[in-house]
């Protein structure tokens, strides 16, 4: 599969000797159907191809809702032996492997998420691109010797911005101008943030980059609100399911559109908890030989899901609400460090989200029980009841021997 053509091959083995038909195909729309006709007229009900990028895509578009199987696999599972590859090889193989049930597939979900997807993907970019700016905006006033960054904790708040526009508009300024910026909520001293504006040097190309750079990060502003007000329309039909995840210590509606887009609602796609978290890269490697572990670090899959999640745990962690995860990463951080320990507990929250999905239950994780109430005081609160049940049994009056069958009888540990 390439950007201007495609090769495809069916193989018929439905006789002893399998028997092979190949044509070329261009990725023009009008071809794109004449090969799906193609497949059809042959009866091709499963096909296989390779996820090459993003030239995959309009093929699979093209077959979607007619062929009834259509597996999009890893160019690592369908690989060609070196020396042995060209594109008629390669599709032969590729027909040759799937034919044996030796392919993965990998996840595609329905178009409708596929959609929510782009948006929330592209929200991410902007969002990366404007906390850029941002720090492009801070470098341009420290040039200029203002520091403002270091007396307001944000300076793209009103009073800061009311300094800096004074700043960048007046070629000169008293101290009772910038005073008269500040909110009554100010927590900083008037004598630290006249410190912070006096001998400032900008030239005038400064501040028109100054300007520019602020106005880019309006623009981003105003282009991520359209987007999040397309996401909000977008995700209407699945309230319920955004509803459940907010139930998550640490995930907020925001967190909760993303993870629903590149998981989507449907868990029967993975087989298990496990193939899901591999595919999200959080699961730990597999790297074993001759009975020696070697490195065992985390994929690069999940190239948006992942940080979303780790974002997740960041915020779970820190939680003083709800210690379940709190606890879990003091418990693993003594063993494992902080960013081991974050990225078991973003895992943990994966694997709650898939059973949440299968089941439709609320979060509420099967050993709550154990976090909330430490096993110290299990121990004393089964050895109190112990001890009564044993007075009351001795003023039954029973017989020593009466006695000790009795208890063998209704207890399975005796020790514990």
């Amino acid at each position: 599969m390439h950007k201007t053509f495609i090769v495809a091959v069916i193989c018929d083995s439905t006789s002893i000797t399998p028997k092979y038909s190949r044509k070329r195909f261009s990725t023009f729309n009008n071809d794109l159907i004449r090969f799906r006709n193609w497949l059809l007229e042959n009866d091709c009900q499963n096909v296989c191809m390779e996820s090459t990028g993003k030239y995959y895509i309009p093929v699979y578009n093209a077959l979607e809702n007619h062929i009834s199987n259509v597996v999009v696999a890893n160019p690592i599972w369908v690989k060609c032996i070196n020396g042995e590859k060209d594109d008629n090889k390669d599709a032969k193989w590729i027909a040759d492997l799937f034919k044996l049930g030796i392919v993965r597939s990998s996840f595609i979900p329905i178009k409708a998420f596929r959609i929510l997807r782009e948006f929330t993907r592209y929200r991410y970019k902007l969002t990366c691109n404007r906390t850029s700016e941002k720090n492009r905006f801070t470098n341009a006033l420290t040039v200029g010797n203002c520091k403002v960054d270091m007396v307001f904790s944000d300076i793209f708040g009103k009073s800061s911005q009311s300094i800096i526009d004074i700043i960048l508009n007046n070629d000169s300024f008293s101290d009772e101008d910038i005073i008269g910026c500040l909110r009554k909520n100010c927590k900083s001293s008037h004598e630290d943030i006249l410190s912070s504006v006096n001998g400032i040097q900008f030239t005038t190309e400064q501040k028109l980059r100054i300007k520019i750079v602020n106005e880019h990060i309006d623009y981003l502003n105003n282009q991520i609100d359209k987007l999040n007000e397309i996401i909000d329309i977008l995700v209407e039909p699945y309230e319920d399911y955004i509803s459940l995840l907010c139930t998550i210590p640490g995930v907020d509606r925001n967190s909760a559109i993303t993870i629903l887009s590149e998981i989507g609602t449907d868990m029967s796609q993975f087989s298990s908890h496990y193939r899901l978290t591999s595919w999200a890269g959080l699961a730990p490697g597999c790297n074993e030989s001759a009975g020696k572990k070697k490195s065992v670090k985390i994929s690069r899959a999940g190239v948006y899901l992942k940080p979303c999640l780790v974002e997740v745990a960041h915020s779970a962690v820190k939680d003083k609400s709800n210690t379940y995860y709190v606890k879990k990463f003091e418990k693993l951080c003594k063993r494992r460090g902080k960013k081991r320990s974050t990225v078991a507990i973003a895992r943990k929250i994966l694997v709650a989200i898939y059973h949440m999905f299968s089941t439709g239950e609320v979060w509420n994780p099967v050993d709550l029980s154990t976090i909330e109430t430490p096993i110290e005081d299990k121990i004393k609160y089964t050895k109190n009841n112990f001890n009564q049940s044993l007075k009351q049994l001795f003023s039954l009056g029973l017989t020593s021997e009466e006695l000790i069958n009795l208890v063998n009888q209704n207890t399975n540990n005796l020790s514990t």
